[in-house]
């Protein structure tokens, strides 16, 4: 059987790119496509030996145009699936349509909680007292798709932003590669909003960091 293949989307760092491309997942990465040029993340796809693209947004006039020049490109690599780690644009409905059921991100709040980009200044204010990640599949609606998998930690009376950050940034670390892993070994299955596992039962967790 042939390998499922993925193709990742990035914009900044490129600290989930590389714990996905860290993780030995089980299909082949066909390439990393980044909307920034300079971005950190071509460097990190770079150092695992994955090809890479540009496809500058700013060189475009709209999003729809932009998103038809991506979603060419991304075709072109026939994947089974589509990561977005820390793909930084907001993407148009009918891109989320073409690629339903086969694109997933990461979200750095425990969702529904804190959609959108201030999660943790919002949890701060908040007075919450768990924070973490999600990840999901991408629907039309922003940061709203069927939950696969969530992880948690705690905030601590002291926390900042960039503590808390912090924090949830390692747990997406963890939890990212596990989603895609299952994804592409067929052990997911979409059932209306809510995803079903049909993997190892021992692997079906919810993770979550002890308190403090």
């Amino acid at each position: 059987m042939n390998a499922k293949r993925y193709v990742v989307l990035a914009s900044g760092r490129g600290s989930n790119l590389n714990s996905l491309l860290g993780a030995g997942l089980p299909g082949r990465c066909a390439m990393v496509i980044c909307n920034r040029p300079g971005a950190a993340a071509l460097n990190v796809a770079q150092a695992h030996g994955i090809a890479t693209v540009v496809i500058d947004h700013a060189q475009y006039s709209s999003r729809e145009a932009f998103d038809a020049a991506l979603a060419e490109e991304i075709e072109r690599h026939r994947p089974d699936l589509v990561l977005l780690a820390g793909f930084m644009r907001i993407l148009t409905d009918d891109f989320a349509r073409r690629f339903a059921g086969r694109m997933l991100n990461i979200h750095p709040s425990l969702l529904p909680a804190f959609p959108g980009m201030t999660t943790h200044a919002l949890a701060l204010a908040s007075g919450v007292r768990i924070h973490g990640c999600t990840v999901h599949f991408v629907t039309p609606d922003l940061d709203s798709g069927p939950i696969i998998l969530q992880a948690a930690v705690p905030v601590l009376d002291d926390d900042t932003e960039e503590t808390l950050a912090a924090r949830v940034l390692a747990r997406e670390h963890e939890v990212y590669p596990i989603a895609a892993a299952w994804f592409l070994k067929g052990e997911l299955k979409l059932d209306g909003r809510h995803v079903r596992y049909s993997g190892p039962q021992s692997e079906s967790v919810w993770l979550c960091s002890p308190p403090a």
